[in-house]
């Protein structure tokens, strides 16, 4: 299956020397994109990258911008989000003694590295990925309180005060 904001970067045409590189996603590769994400939309989404490889190994250090739209979580209201980040991605091959379905650990300091197969590494899925994990977990429009007071929720305030102790002395008179 093709990634739907798919740019591959073939290995055998960078060096040690930097390489920068441009690239924007489609309409339709962000309305795919958002489709996967489950956002409203995805109104732009571009990055530059700075890619090098080190014998089978890649890095592609950049930025990405994106604008985007999710739903509240508490009204499904829209919520318009502009996204600003830097990343440093490694690229590697899979580990030679693994199979496709064995699992990979990777420790904290691997936490950016991508696996890769064949002649060249995918960019634009790798800026996607980023930006999927840009977003904000908990999007809320203004009218966010309201709905979750509509709905009974406790704001963590009045929930901290009635576990209070002194709150569940108060409520034993």
């Amino acid at each position: 299956m093709t990634p739907e904001f798919s740019r591959p970067v073939r290995i055998d045409t960078l060096g040690q020397a930097p390489r920068h590189v441009e690239i924007e996603a489609g309409e339709a590769e962000r309305a795919a994109l958002a489709e996967r994400f489950g956002l409203v939309s995805i109104d732009s989404l571009s990055a530059t990258a700075e890619v090098s490889r080190t014998g089978d190994s890649v890095t592609a250090r950049g930025s990405l911008t994106g604008a985007v739209v999710q739903s509240c979580v508490a009204s499904g209201e829209p919520v318009p989000e502009t996204v600003a980040e830097d990343y440093e991605i490694h690229f590697r091959p899979p580990p030679e003694t693994a199979s496709p379905d064995d699992e990979v650990e990777l420790g904290e300091a691997e936490l950016d590295v991508v696996f890769y197969d064949g002649g060249a590494v995918d960019l634009g899925e790798a800026v996607a990925e980023s930006l999927s994990l840009a977003l904000n977990p908990y999007p809320r429009s203004p009218a966010a309180e309201a709905a979750l007071k509509d709905a009974g929720v406790k704001s963590e305030e009045e929930a901290r005060a009635e576990s209070s102790p002194f709150a569940v002395l108060k409520g034993l008179k």
